[in-house]
C-alpha cells in the first residue's frame, strides 16, 4: 500500500521542488492504475468471472416456436393460449405459433431442431420415444414432455340424413380421416379397423378437420373424424349448418380398441357438447402433450412450466379442451414419456410429484 502524507503537499516553499513532486506524484499514480488494470484483465481471463457475463443469460432475449396443427382442430387454439400465455408473462421469452401437419411433424420437427416446443398427442410421443410403429426405423429418444395440456377425443360425425348412428354403420360411405401421417388419421384407422371398416369396403380420404367439415356439409363427403379436444370447433360449425349427428361404438368394438393400444383410455362426450347432440357418448381419448428435446436448457424449461403451472386458471378460460389441466395430477402425472429434467424438477419443488 502507498502511503501519501499530508507533508508531501505542505512542507515545501520551493515551486520546483513542488513541480517536481507533483511529477513524482503522476507518475506514481500511473503505475499504480497500470498495476490494477492488468490485475483486472488477469482476472477476466482467469478464475474470476467478469460482471457482464454473468448476468448476460439475464438479458437475452428467447424466441421460441412452438407446433401447433391446422387451424380446424383443437391443437392450433390451444398452441396460440399457450403462446400468448408464455410470451405476456416473460418479457424475455417470446413464442412464434407454427401451423403444421399435427403431431407427427412436430415430432419431427423438435427432433431436427426446428421447432423448439410442439404439441404431441400421447400414442405418437409414446411411438416416437419407444421406436414404435411410424419410428420403428427412427425412434426419438431424446423427446421429453413439459406436461399434458389437453385430451383429444375421438369424435364421429355425420349428416342426420345419412341415417348412420354407430361408427360401422360407414361401410361403403366417404369418410374423411384426417391429414396424412396425423394422430386423427393414425386414432381413426385404429378405430375403424375395430369396427369392420377397411380401404376395400370404404373409400378413406385425408382430409383435415376444417376441410372435410366443409366438405361433409357441401355433400362431397358422407361422414368425418377429429381427435382434438372437445368441443372441436370444425364439428361445431358442421352441426350448426345442417342437422348432424355424432356416431356412437359398440361396447365389444371399444373394447377392442381400448385392450389394443394401452395409450387411450375410456372418454365420455357429454350430452349437449355439440349442437342437436342430446345423448352422451362413449368413446376413447388421450393427453396431448407439450413436447420438447432433451438437450433445451433446464432452466429454460423450469421457467417455461412455471409459466403454464401457474397460468392454468387463464388458460382454461381461453379454450373448453383446457379445463381438465385444473384436475389434480392431470398436467404431470401418467404420461407416456418421461418430464424434462426442469419440468419435473418444477413439479417436485412445488409438491406436484414426489421426489
Amino acid at each position: 500500500m502507498i502511503d501519501f502524507t499530508y507533508d508531501t503537499f505542505t512542507n515545501n516553499t520551493s515551486g520546483d521542488t513542488m513541480k517536481k513532486q507533483f511529477r513524482s506524484l503522476f507518475l506514481t499514480l500511473s503505475l499504480f492504475g497500470c498495476m490494477l488494470s492488468v490485475s483486472g484483465c488477469a482476472s477476466a481471463a482467469g478464475s474470476f468471472p467478469h460482471p457482464a457475463s454473468q448476468n448476460s443469460s439475464e438479458n437475452t432475449l428467447n424466441i421460441l416456436t412452438i407446433g401447433t396443427a391446422d387451424s380446424g382442430g383443437t391443437m392450433y387454439p390451444v398452441g396460440s393460449a399457450i403462446a400468448e400465455v408464455i410470451s405476456s408473462h416473460d418479457s424475455q421469452i417470446k413464442i412464434n405459433l407454427s401451423a403444421s401437419g399435427g403431431s407427427f411433424d412436430n415430432v419431427e420437427g423438435i427432433a431436427g431442431g426446428q421447432t423448439d416446443l410442439g404439441l404431441v398427442s400421447g400414442d405418437v410421443a409414446y411411438a416416437a420415444y419407444t421406436g414404435t410403429n411410424d419410428f420403428k426405423d427412427h425412434p426419438v429418444t431424446e423427446l421429453r414432455a413439459i406436461g399434458a395440456v389437453y385430451s383429444s377425443i375421438s369424435n364421429w360425425m355425420a349428416p342426420a340424413e345419412k341415417h348412420v348412428s354407430f361408427v360401422h354403420d360407414l361401410t361403403g360411405l366417404r369418410i374423411a380421416i384426417g391429414p396424412e401421417s396425423s394422430t386423427t388419421e393414425y386414432s381413426a384407422r385404429i378405430a375403424l379397423d375395430a369396427s369392420g371398416i377397411t380401404p376395400d369396403n370404404s373409400t378413406l380420404i385425408n382430409y383435415g378437420i376444417g376441410s372435410g367439415s366443409e366438405n361433409v356439409a357441401n355433400g362431397q363427403l358422407d361422414a368425418i373424424h377429429g381427435f382434438a379436444g372437445i368441443p372441436i370447433g370444425s364439428l361445431t360449425k358442421l352441426a350448426e349448418s345442417i342437422p348432424c349427428r355424432l356416431l356412437q361404438y359398440t361396447p365389444d368394438e371399444l373394447s377392442r380398441i381400448l385392450d389394443s393400444n394401452s395409450f387411450y383410455y375410456r372418454a365420455i362426450i357429454p350430452s349437449g357438447t355439440y349442437p342437436g347432440q342430446n345423448n352422451e357418448v362413449e368413446t376413447f381419448g388421450i393427453k396431448c402433450l407439450l413436447c420438447v428435446n432433451e438437450s433445451m436448457d433446464e432452466d429454460l424449461v423450469y421457467t417455461l412450466t412455471k409459466i403454464l403451472h401457474e397460468s392454468v386458471p387463464q388458460l382454461t378460460q381461453s379454450h373448453p379442451a383446457l379445463t381438465v389441466m385444473n384436475e389434480d395430477g392431470y398436467i404431470c402425472c401418467d404420461l407416456p414419456i418421461p418430464l424434462h429434467k426442469g419440468a419435473k424438477r418444477y413439479y417436485t419443488e412445488t409438491g406436484c410429484l414426489e421426489p
